[in-house]
């Protein structure tokens, strides 16, 4: 019997990766971003289809598929850069998500009768911007470089971040948890996450310094990859922040330490089409998790939720971001500019993480159903209607190449599935 699973868990995979490439086919000749083609391909399985049922685990999102996904993206990440922007990196994925949450809280406490505690535990599942989301569809838009490294920066980080703070929020409806306690195991989480992936990536590195074999280098980037979620989870610690410092150090230490130059082809090839094939995925899962017909029950609940998202992602964007950049001006430039703030206000996407969330409430947590059903309903609205329309407001707002400061160089466009030619 357990012959049989495997062989219908390998049919599964195959059937899933050969829609995956229909679907990017379809989705570039009809100008529909290759994300949001995937989730309405599994919104209308689900919906044609409901007796083809899969059993989708938090674990096979969290564990399988985004780990890679999160180490392609940080590896390919410029430390420099990243450290020009660091500070608004850190202030959106930190007080940021703090911020979020506490909004979308308040409004469900105040407007559907749900608890703060359980308002709390919505707000932290949808307050983080998916590296899934956000990476796919800002690669295929042509924008200054520092822009992409705040966008994608934001979302590799504070995927990591929401986790931790989704489990504290648990903890607050299940037992009694103080304020500052939960503060402290916060920041504890994240800087112990951080030592841990640091650490990982700087033995990957030596590893990788001392042979000059690609495919050993290749099998090591992997087992980092993987490892650092892994032996980050094993110690109750965010295995998304340690695989993302994992992959910028290998990225960026690791290459300049003794990485040749086929190594890094090899290394740039297989992990790009890993990314891909995990991307599809991800996004297949996505839409065949979401029973759009209860969602629709829950659509006043959905539609307060998406209402305190946006004016959460608001005051943390243009107050938090903006506001700050004004007033402490680095060396590096004078502000963000008004045009990358609108983009960054609308290119807040959710996905994969907060579905994968959704799904790991305990069977007997208090209105389970309905918070599924809003963190469901947010996940779509951010992917429908704002992940079809940011190249629009690149467009619009100037931000895109010709909006870009004198500063700032165009990074080069890239073609990924499903985007426009």
């Amino acid at each position: 019997m357990q012959g049989q699973q495997t062989l219908n868990a390998i049919e599964v995979f195959v059937a899933m990766l050969a829609a995956a490439a229909l679907i990017a086919l379809v989705a570039r000749r009809i100008r529909v971003p290759y994300t949001v083609a995937l989730v309405l391909f599994g919104l209308g399985v689900a919906i044609v289809a409901p007796e083809v049922s899969f059993h989708i685990t938090p674990e096979l999102v969290l564990a399988v598929l985004l780990p890679g996904l999160v180490f392609e993206a940080s590896y390919h990440l410029d430390f420099g850069e990243l450290r020009r922007s660091f500070g608004g990196v850190a202030l959106l994925a930190a007080p940021g998500v703090l911020v979020s949450a506490t909004l979308v809280a308040l409004a469900l406490d105040l407007f559907t009768g749900l608890s703060f505690e359980l308002g709390f535990v919505v707000g932290a599942m949808v307050s983080a911007t998916d590296p899934a989301a956000v990476i796919t569809t800002f690669k295929r838009l042509r924008s200054p470089g520092r822009l992409a490294t705040l966008v994608e920066g934001e979302s590799l980080f504070n995927d990591g971040t929401g986790l931790v703070l989704f489990a504290i929020a648990i903890r607050m409806v299940q037992s009694q948890v103080g304020v500052g306690d939960a503060l402290l195991a916060f920041v504890a989480a994240v800087l112990f996450s951080t030592l841990i992936g640091a650490g990982i990536g700087w033995f990957a590195s030596r590893i990788v310094a001392t042979v000059d074999d690609h495919l050993i280098e290749l099998t090591v980037s992997l087992a980092a990859a993987y490892g650092a979620y892994l032996i980050a989870d094993r110690l109750h610690e965010s295995g998304l922040i340690a695989t993302v410092v994992a992959g910028l150090v290998l990225g960026n230490y690791g290459r300049r330490i003794g990485m040749s130059e086929r190594t890094e082809e090899v290394l740039d090839v297989v992990w790009e089409a890993l990314a891909f094939i995990l991307t599809a995925l991800v996004f297949l899962l996505v839409g065949l998790s979401i029973a759009l017909p209860h969602v629709l029950a829950s659509i006043g609940p959905i539609l307060l939720a998406v209402a305190a998202v946006l004016i959460g992602r608001a005051i943390v964007v243009y107050l938090l971001l903006g506001g700050t950049s004004r007033v402490v001006r680095g060396r590096y430039h004078a502000g963000i500019p008004l045009a990358w703030l609108h983009v960054m206000f609308w290119g807040g996407l959710r996905g994969a993480v907060s579905v994968a969330m959704a799904l790991s409430l305990p069977a007997l947590f208090p209105q389970r159903d309905l918070l599924q059903q809003i963190t469901f309903g947010v996940v779509l609205f951010t992917l429908m209607i704002q992940g079809t329309t940011i190249a629009w407001v690149i467009e619009k707002s100037g931000a895109g190449a010709r909006g870009a400061p004198a500063s700032e160089t165009p990074e080069p466009a890239e073609r990924v599935p499903g985007a426009p030619t």
